[in-house]
Order: structure tokens, then sequence, then C-alpha cells
């Protein structure tokens, strides 16, 4: 279960990248950020997003057209 959940439907790119990024900063190491979206371009925004980070992406899933990322803090 998530340490905290991000909805970001509705926004489209650059928004949940960028509130992903200010909600992961809250967390503590280990702690995971459960984000919801609808915008189709956050699948690959959010898998750069945790290599560049050095954030885990632990599961991305697609369920009718709202994405929803868990994402564990590095």
């Amino acid at each position: 279960m998530a340490t905290q959940t991000l909805d970001t439907k509705g926004m489209n790119c650059p928004l949940p990248i960028l509130k992903t990024k200010k909600a992961m900063k809250d967390l503590a190491t280990g702690e995971t950020l459960e984000v919801l979206s609808t915008d189709p371009g956050s699948v690959k925004d959010m898998e750069a997003f945790c290599k560049s980070t050095g954030n885990k992406l632990l599961s991305s899933n697609d369920n009718g057209g709202v994405f929803t990322y868990e994402i564990e803090k590095g």
C-alpha cells in the first residue's frame, strides 16, 4: 500500500511529472507514492523520471485510460 497518493488525472505533460517530483521530495527513502494519471504520455515519462532520479517504478497499470504508477523513493 502506497504511503501517499497523487491524483494528476486531467493534467497533461509536463504537469504529472512536475507534481510527482514535488511529492517525492516529501517522502522518506523506501516510502511509496501512488500516482494516478490520464495522460497517455505519462507511461514513458514515469519510466524516464524514475531512471533519472534513482527512484524505483514498482508497478505501472492502465485501468481503462487511468494510468496508475507506484514509485518507491530511492
